[in-house]
């Protein structure tokens, strides 16, 4: 069987759990890798010993038989290396969230030439969550809520780990933390509510973590804590709620859909990494269902393989991700999250951190923040 071959642009912490997932897919070798940090780029090596490490992105993309990229660099890497990609070498890619930081980064990605922008999956893990992934079916489905009014996500989780050359600790470089940490949950917003939001106002703030960190770079400048609140067509409303020092929940992820028939509910643990032995096995997902008539909730555990779990911090998502998008490259699905998806998201992101320092309602319907634009 000839394995499809992929090349990994970067390959730190969430770059690494991309290459323990794709391990698990034996149709897959990964064949080439670029990753500046010789530590980082040693614990690649380890984990896909067939991969040659190449010392430039350039030099990557001149790899022999490579059917596809994986880019898992620095957020603010992303824009740029997806453009040499598409100058030089323009085959499908899987991109980590957010495809760019910037309005900037913005307009030069829907500047690529729709041919290519057609072959780029946006990785928004969240969606292939086992949990989400059954709140996601529910809500198509309609018969538990109807079609949603409401969607309220709360993530109550960790700071920001330490990555190399502490670039995640600046919003220059990662888009802020409300595009960093929360364009998947913008993403989801569009997914339920199946419609682009119109405004949104946040409020948001440093209160508590890396005060007392200082870099060459400057001081820590990334929100630890917000609410955005989203008004979408219809007169219907989303809410997110980021708590970052909140580490001691039981759950991580708490997603709310309300619409005329009734609730649905999805807890998601964090990783189980982080989970006090002490306090014995890690939670296990849940959903809930609250139908208006009959009224009484059912509730149900949506249990995630231990293999996947093992294998990254998401909750089995990256693997179903890769899954997904080889079957993209043999030829049996199309890309199911498109960069224009994962555009729209680092949009939403953007504004919601131009509200928080400002104050201001922002527009997303008309002027420079508008989601009206073709796919």
């Amino acid at each position: 069987m000839k394995k499809t071959r992929y090349g990994m642009v970067g390959c730190g912490m969430m770059g690494q759990e991309h290459l323990r997932n794709i391990a698990l897919l034996p149709e897959v070798e990964v064949a080439a890798l670029y990753e500046p940090d010789g530590a980082m780029r040693q614990r690649s090596l380890a984990l896909a010993p067939a991969a040659r490490a190449c010392e430039s992105l350039e030099a990557l993309l001149e790899q022999p038989d490579i059917d596809a990229w994986v880019i898992t660099s620095p957020n603010h890497c992303h824009a740029g290396q997806l453009q040499a990609i598409a100058r030089q070498r323009p085959l499908p890619v899987l991109l980590e969230k957010p495809a760019c930081t910037s309005l900037e980064g913005l307009a030069a990605l829907r500047g690529l030439p729709a041919s290519f922008r057609s072959s780029v999956w946006t990785a928004m893990e969240y969606r292939y969550m086992p949990p989400i992934a059954r709140l996601l079916a529910e809500t198509r489905d309609a018969s538990a809520s109807g079609a949603p009014v409401m969607l309220s996500i709360r993530e109550h989780r960790y700071p920001f780990l330490t990555k190399v050359g502490d670039w995640n600790r600046f919003a220059r470089n990662t888009g802020g933390t409300l595009v960093e940490k929360c364009c998947h949950f913008f993403d989801l917003m569009r997914l339920v509510m199946q419609a682009d939001p119109v405004r949104l106002f946040a409020s948001g703030g440093q209160n508590h973590n890396h005060l007392d960190e200082s870099y060459p770079q400057g001081r820590p400048d990334i929100l630890d804590n917000a609410f955005v609140v989203l008004d979408f067509p219809g007169n219907r409303r989303a809410m997110l709620e980021l708590c970052m020092f909140a580490e001691g929940s039981r759950y991580q992820e708490e997603i709310c859909v309300v619409g005329p028939r009734g609730k649905i509910e999805c807890q998601v643990p964090g990783p189980g990494r982080f989970w006090p032995a002490h306090l014995g096995p890690a939670p296990v997902a849940r959903l809930t269902l609250s139908p208006r008539e009959p009224a009484g909730p059912r509730q149900l555990e949506v249990p995630v393989d231990p293999a996947l779990l093992a294998a990254g911090d998401h909750n089995g998502s990256t693997f179903y991700q890769h899954q997904r998008f080889l079957a993209v490259l043999q030829g049996r699905q199309p890309v199911e999250v498109s960069l224009t998806d994962g555009l729209k998201a680092v949009v939403i992101g953007l504004a919601a951190e131009q509200s928080a320092r400002t104050g201001e309602r922002i527009d997303l319907a008309a002027g420079p923040w508008s989601l009206d634009w073709p796919d």
